[in-house]
């Protein structure tokens, strides 16, 4: 009986979920509403975060005091200064379910021979990291962890790809481009005409659709039900996002699929950590996922761009794990408030669009 939980400490927040669905709500919010006054005001909402933020050993993740006061107002909806049951209704069903019952799909990353050991081996640029590497980690995961849904990226380009530098000729540079098509290298960027103009890193040919370099390595597991998404299918856009190519023109399956598989988290990694993981990451953070990047599960190519990619997916709500962490994410055991502010605020923005749509 929620009264008699002696303290916050005490009360183990998925042990509501074992409640029958009906009661459930109820019991929570008796549980934490400590004075009876039947709401729950900010104090009493802040040991609800402490129950909710904690690893699978017991630990508290502490919540800064002005993110626990953009939450809490999130679910004050008529601004009185509490959450009452109607208002908690909101919060229990839309937050605090999905903190502790996600729904998990697991995004691995163009793991293709061609950025392993052919055409485009991550190891001869200039952070020199093997891509083989990440095969292990990955593996480990598929193997012991219960995704809800596992996704294989490919890059799949046709012959003649904008990226590939042996292409350069093949359309016009725009006159503000940096470098000439005799004088540019590979990895340099230059300026295609367009309409638009359209900057391009210029890449070796690679990931060729239906060669070797595009296989998926055949040391990476391949699990039953899963989904592959190909992508840079364009030979006018290049495409790093497994959701969008380079020029939001067109998405591919896979926003499509999370929706239709109930998804809430998105678990990224593979290759390359500053390119293609990177911008699946990003997107994924834009496109309303609460999203996780697995550092020992990737591998990149330029240092400075791995730090920068890390540093805009953290100040985005997003976080970076090692694999040893992820299965008890994955079972919501290890509950991180950066994932829970993440999805207030897309709630927020959702409440926000919709008073914008309503008719005047």
């Amino acid at each position: 009986q929620p009264s008699e939980i002696a303290s916050d400490e005490d009360i183990q927040i998925e042990n509501f979920m074992k409640t029958p669905e009906h009661l459930a709500m109820d019991a929570c919010f008796t549980a934490f509403d400590k004075d009876g006054d039947d709401r729950l005001s900010l104090a009493e909402f802040t040991l609800i975060c402490r129950a909710l933020f904690r690893n699978d050993k017991g630990h508290i993740y502490v919540v800064q005091p002005d993110k626990l006061e953009q939450m809490f107002a999130v679910f004050d909806k008529n601004e009185d200064g509490y959450i009452d049951r109607e208002e908690f209704q909101f919060c229990w069903n839309q937050w605090i379910k999905t903190i502790v019952r996600p729904v998990n799909a697991f995004l691995v990353v163009d793991v293709q021979n061609d950025f392993i050991s052919g055409s485009l081996n991550i190891s001869n640029c200039s952070a020199q990291q093997n891509g083989i590497e990440v095969i292990e980690p990955i593996n480990k995961l598929l193997n012991t962890v219960d995704f809800d849904a596992v996704f294989y990226s490919l890059d799949w380009h046709p012959s003649d790809h904008v990226s590939f530098i042996d292409n350069i000729k093949e359309r016009p540079l725009h006159p503000t481009s940096p470098l000439t098509a005799d004088n540019a290298q590979v990895y340099d960027t230059v300026i295609f005409a367009g309409p638009p103009p359209m900057k391009q890193r210029l890449w070796p040919r690679h990931c060729v659709q239906d060669s070797w370099g595009s296989e998926l390595h055949k040391d990476l597991k391949m699990v039953e039900n899963s989904i592959k998404v190909y992508k840079g299918t364009n030979p006018e856009v290049d495409s790093y996002s497994v959701f969008w190519d380079n020029k939001k023109l067109s998405d591919t399956t896979l926003r499509t699929q999370l929706r239709a598989k109930g998804v809430t988290d998105v678990y990224v990694c593979g290759l390359a950590y500053d390119v293609c993981v990177g911008a699946t990451a990003i997107d994924s953070l834009s496109a309303g996922y609460r999203t996780v990047l697995i550092d020992d599960c990737c591998r990149g190519v330029d240092l400075a761009d791995i730090d920068a990619t890390k540093q805009t997916i953290t100040t985005s709500n997003g976080i970076i794990v090692m694999s040893r962490e992820v299965k008890a994410m994955v079972e919501g055991r290890d509950r991180r408030p950066e994932l829970g502010y993440k999805l207030v605020m897309e709630l927020k923005n959702a409440e926000s669009d919709m008073i914008k749509s309503r008719p005047k």
